[in-house]
């Protein structure tokens, strides 16, 4: 049942709340973060409010529009720009570990991470009392930020309004309504975008809800796509692209051009059941156009420059990479273990690997023989005359032997 607005109000100011003087709020210009400010004023009844807005690469447009909302709430915020600190840090790790949470590429997870160091550091270097973010309580971001607040800032009081007044999104736009607060919300639950992959209306899409095709921002719908393929070239060092069809480039620059390219072909439509960090499930909508051919390329390289048993114990790490950052724990010593592992593997990661975009698909269409690779059809071909067969025949017999054993038990107690 809608609650009235006098019932919202009550609410509020019925819920113990701890007193505040100067806060420090994580900033995005959107729907909960808008009305944190006057939260802060009108609930908390903060004396100094120091709205912090970091630029992980959500867009020009995205970042006018929240300075232009706080200004109209008389409040001037500070611009930190974190995009390189992002892309060729934080990214580049994701795309080394292949990052990958049950079919997620993760991100929001890192974002949150990251604006949560900054802001708690900027928070006790102007020596705030206290910091707030916008996360609700069904959510996740409510972990990432809370960890990695109390890891940086470990005596400021933590605000979260939207979750500690228990309020609802509809009970969110209502006070925005009442109190003037110049937010309008596009799609419930709003979006999250960052060059790595865009989360859509997190938490709020239905089992069955059909996701109409004006919701993308890179993703041509499949069969919407061009008729005809197009080929794209990527060049790894390291286990990291550097170049984009010959031409050298940043990470900011790489990963925005192959959105674009990609997405155009229908790629990168995710449409997965999240197990979130309560474990509750969730269905979850992302586009990742230049995360799914990134991470199919690098994958196809580790297989042509990895031995098989550092693929197959990477693929344990990675694994666990991807769970410890999406569960806010980017921080945590373990991370850092499994960030050295990762590094090293990834130094023999060589090549140039052509591909084949044709509506939602991705073909690998022509692979460079790089100076790291261990393919050698010379050897192993069976049109090469690289080794004389003759010599396993003795090889086969002593790795048939445990067989053998096995046949003699199995009469012994007379099982088939």
């Amino acid at each position: 049942m809608a609650q009235s607005i006098n019932g919202i109000l009550q609410k509020i100011e019925t819920t113990p709340i701890p007193k505040v003087k100067k806060c420090a709020l994580a900033y995005s210009g959107g729907l909960d973060s808008t009305l944190g400010i006057e939260l802060l004023r009108r609930g908390y009844k903060a004396e100094e409010i120091v709205a912090i807005n970091v630029d992980v690469g959500q867009g020009e447009e995205e970042m006018q529009l929240g300075i232009s909302r706080a200004k109209k709430l008389n409040l001037e915020p500070i611009i930190i720009d974190a995009k390189d600190e992002f892309t060729e840090v934080w990214l580049k790790k994701a795309i080394q570990a292949n990052s990958d949470y049950n079919g997620y590429p993760v991100s929001t997870s890192m974002t949150r991470q990251l604006i949560g160091q900054i802001v708690a550091k900027k928070a006790l270097e102007l020596g705030c009392d206290s910091i707030m973010e916008g996360s609700t309580g069904r959510g996740n971001d409510q972990y990432r930020m809370h960890n990695v607040f109390k890891m940086f800032a470990p005596a400021l009081e933590i605000l979260a309004p939207v979750r500690d007044f228990d309020l609802t999104r509809q009970e969110e736009l209502k006070l925005c309504e009442h109190w003037g607060v110049p937010v309008e919300e596009f799609i419930v639950g709003g979006d999250d975008k960052t060059m790595w992959c865009r989360s859509i209306a997190s938490g709020a899409v239905d089992l069955n809800q059909t996701i109409p095709d004006d919701i993308w921002m890179w993703l041509t719908p499949p069969e919407k796509a061009p008729d005809q393929p197009e080929y794209v070239e990527l060049t790894f060092e390291e286990g990291v692209p550097v170049a984009l069809n010959g031409q050298r480039m940043k990470l900011g620059e790489l990963i925005p051009a192959l959105n674009t390219i990609a997405g155009r072909h229908g790629i990168g439509l995710i449409d997965i059941f999240e197990d979130g960090i309560m474990d509750l499930k969730s269905r979850e909508i992302y586009e990742a156009p230049a995360a799914h051919v990134i991470l199919k390329v690098k994958q196809d390289l580790e297989g042509a420059c990895l031995t098989k048993e550092e693929r197959q114990f990477k693929k344990i790490v990675d694994a666990k990479w991807a769970y410890l950052v999406y569960h806010g724990e980017w921080f945590h010593p373990l991370k850092d273990d499994l960030d050295a592992f990762i590094a090293q593997s990834q130094k023999m990661v060589y090549g140039t690997t052509k591909v084949k975009l044709y509506k939602g698909n991705i073909i690998i269409a022509e692979r460079e023989s790089s100076k790291t690779s261990l393919f050698s059809p010379e050897i192993r071909s069976i049109k090469a005359a690289g080794f004389d067969q003759r010599w396993c025949a003795d090889a086969a017999k002593i790795r048939g032997l445990p067989f053998e054993i096995l046949a003699k038990r199995n009469q012994k107690l007379g099982v088939d």
